[in-house]
């Protein structure tokens, strides 16, 4: 089998809730993400998609995924997308960093695989452990009582787990976890996420006055090593997210005792491939995970639905549906949030029909 095509479009979403904002005033209203098709010399197609949460958020930016295709798509015309390690060499070898650009290429690799051998990436991945998994709400920075609200609503519809935008001015940000440990019930997990927003001694003067709550906090600031300073003042849980770029950076902080739970993004990361890396090292070390990626719609909902499925569920903290967030539906089969919870897909490959009608033009083919 050989890649004969990489086409690559560009679609816009818009937030139902309007608005996303989380530290340091940052927030969007609408994306656009990058849904690539690669196509082979037998029939099979494969699909990915990369959606950058903004430009500011991480090292990655949405006009700058179909240069980057440019650049190493060429290379990829003639191999064979089921030999997906040889796919990341290459990469690698072309194009350093800019993982942001190798993941849906990588993914797409993926999905030709598992429908080449009629097996749900999920099974390819080391296997299904779980046919469907709890997820987390983002919630949006905004008041307290905004916030609280906003958690007894999805509350409602059956999310127990919420993620809360802080990383603000300390004083407010202590009123709106306060607000939200009166709305939530035993069971519920809360996530305060700083997103790297404070200095060392306002998220300090935080989690001092969270002492004995019942919550984690995360990625409270900049670097590793003041994300450690914090940890040395707290008993509680912490997940490290931004700082966690790949294997080199997980182990250093797990040398240094710096989490007990990490946020792997794919896209940050490079794809299934190289997540899948990460995630079993993390199950042999016993760290638990948040599975997820900056953003997206339905594909890359699918590719994170495969990853959790295929993860002993033990080591498995939270995960969120971002095609619940947005306004467009690429694939009507792809799976969607019931009662909290999000099903894998059981056909091969991502097991979603993308609809290539809502794709449009493609603003860049390789062949």
């Amino acid at each position: 089998m050989k890649i004969t095509q990489i086409d690559v479009y560009q679609v816009s979403y818009k937030l139902i809730d309007q608005k996303y904002a989380w530290s340091r005033g940052h927030a969007v209203t609408s994306f656009i993400s990058t849904i690539i098709k690669i196509s082979t010399d037998e029939g099979l197609s494969g699909f990915a998609e990369v959606c950058p949460l903004g430009s500011s958020y991480m090292e990655a930016y949405a006009k700058g995924v179909p240069s980057g295709v440019g650049e190493i798509g060429p290379l990829l015309l003639g191999q064979d997308p089921l030999q997906i390690n040889v796919i990341n060499n290459l990469m690698d070898s072309a194009l350093s960093g800019h993982n942001y650009i190798k993941s849906p290429l990588d993914i797409a690799c993926w999905d030709i695989l598992g429908q080449a051998a009629g097996l749900p990436i999920c099974t390819l991945l080391g296997g299904c452990f779980v046919s469907s998994f709890p997820l987390y709400r983002a919630i949006s920075q905004g008041s307290s009582r905004e916030m609280a609200d906003d958690v007894a609503r999805f509350r409602e519809e059956g999310y127990r787990r919420f993620q809360l935008k802080v990383g603000g001015d300390p004083d407010k940000d202590i009123k709106r976890i306060n607000a939200v440990l009166k709305v939530i019930q035993p069971g519920d997990i809360l996530v305060a996420d700083a997103n790297t927003g404070w200095l060392m001694h306002k998220a300090l003067r935080v989690v001092n006055a969270l002492e004995g709550e019942d919550l984690y906090i995360e990625q409270p600031c900049s670097t590793l090593e003041e994300c450690l300073v914090v940890r040395e003042h707290t008993n509680l849980p912490m997940v490290l997210d931004e700082v966690i770029k790949g294997i080199s950076f997980l182990m250093k902080a797990y040398n240094q005792r710096a989490m007990d739970v990490v946020n792997l993004k794919i896209s940050r990361l490079g794809g299934l491939t190289k997540t899948k890396q990460m995630r079993d090292l993390c199950e042999s070390l016993g760290i638990a995970m948040t599975i997820e990626d900056s953003w997206g719609g339905d594909i890359t909902t699918a590719a994170i639905a495969h990853l959790v499925g295929s993860t002993q569920p033990e080591f498995y903290f939270t995960s969120t549906d971002f095609n619940s967030y947005n306004d467009v539906r690429l694939a009507e089969d792809a799976p969607i949030r019931k009662e909290g919870k999000l099903e894998v897909p059981s056909g091969p490959g991502l097991g979603i029909s993308v609809d290539e009608k809502k794709l449009g033009k493609p603003v860049l083919t390789l062949k």
